[in-house]
């Protein structure tokens, strides 16, 4: 077990915001099972408002804005890819080297089990490199010095086991940590000024075609909530402004285009998130608010909703599969709006009787 406080430790999560999320539980069990640490983390520069609110600044330290990390690096990798042989690429690449080894970290953990993560890691100069024994790009291996066979289903479990690997501890998923950022939760006020009325967020969006429940149905969904006295938002994220409109078209749904700093502020104040497998679910089950969950070709075992009371609809008919594909999913398109709603009623019902039973104990 490693309990100087002056360990330094490297996270290289890149992206995408759902996978980030999906780390968090383990780096939060790090934090709390060792305070004194320094923890670094490397991700893409479009998600750095998962770890830091907007206007902090580097090297403030710990707190509410930034309670998880002491210091963030910021790989552009995507960029980086699409310009893999210019000179501007290759000093980026090299700056960011020098900017790791400076800070001397003793170990790093891979946590994303990609080539590009991996080559991170080795950029860091640490002799120590955590990863999993079967990373998701098998060449990644090729690039640790500590190889961890992980057992567990879910990624957060599979996460948790590569966290305790590097700190020598049993360790536990935590409750995740997330910054509050002021300006977005000021947005937040005035966006649910004068409602009494609980909150759903729906967001309809997906990495790819195959994995998203289309919006006609939505809206669906939407107007039946909107009958049981909810107010409907529905999150606009990248491309999805069509969809948006559709599930908004009867008029019971209200849009909004939230920063993720927004979106975190907004997600701690709803009573229920109704999505796919996409970053906003992953989201709301980070801060612990109840979510149905529309799961066709990705697997709810290894990229459900996790630590929180949820619902999962997924058929019979769908298989894994991670292809990239444009239509929606056949066994997705046999989950009907009646088949959410029922979820959901459920679900809340579940959620009302354990704060009933929580205000009536002694």
């Amino acid at each position: 077990m490693h309990t100087e406080n002056n360990y330094r430790l490297l996270v290289v999560r890149l992206g995408a915001m759902g996978d980030i999320l999906h780390a968090l539980p383990a780096v939060t069990a790090l934090r709390h099972a060792h305070p004194g640490w320094e923890i670094g983390w490397v991700v893409e520069p479009r998600w750095r408002a998962l770890l830091r609110a907007g206007n902090r600044e580097q090297g403030s330290g710990i707190g509410p804005e930034q309670p998880l990390v002491d210091r963030l690096h910021f790989a552009p990798t995507k960029d980086w890819r699409r310009h893999l042989l210019s000179r501007r690429t290759f000093a980026a690449i090299g700056a960011l080297g020098r900017e790791l080894r400076s800070c001397r970290y003793d170990a790093v953990i891979d946590l994303q089990g990609a080539l590009r993560s991996a080559v991170v890691a080795r950029l860091s100069g640490c002799a120590r490199r955590i990863g999993e024994e079967s990373p998701r790009e098998r060449p990644a291996k090729l690039l640790y010095s500590e190889r961890i066979i992980t057992r567990g289903a879910h990624v957060i479990e599979q996460d948790v086991e590569l966290a305790s690997a590097a700190a020598g501890d049993a360790l536990q998923a935590a409750e995740p940590l997330l910054p509050v950022d002021p300006a977005a939760e000021l947005w937040c006020d005035a966006l649910l000024e004068d409602n009494d009325r609980p909150v759903v967020l729906i967001s309809p969006g997906g990495g790819w075609g195959a994995k998203r429940w289309p919006p006609e149905r939505y809206a669906a969904v939407a107007q039946g909530l909107a009958l049981r006295n909810f107010r409907v938002l529905v999150n606009i994220g990248p491309g999805e402004l069509k969809m948006a409109q559709t599930i908004c078209s009867l008029g019971v749904a209200q849009a909004v285009n939230p920063s993720i700093g927004e979106l975190i502020a907004l997600t701690r104040r709803i009573a229920l998130c109704v999505a796919g497998d996409t970053g906003p679910l992953h989201l709301a089950c980070a801060l612990g608010r109840p979510v149905v969950g529309i799961y066709g070709p990705t697997d709810p075992s290894r990229n459900g909703p996790y630590g929180t009371r949820c619902r999962v609809l997924r058929s019979p008919e769908s298989r894994r599969d991670h292809s990239r594909r444009d239509e929606t999913e056949a066994g997705l398109l046999t989950i009907e709006p009646a088949d959410v709603l029922r979820a959901a009623d459920e679900l809340l019902k579940e959620v009302q009787a354990a704060k009933t039973g929580r205000e009536q104990a002694p």
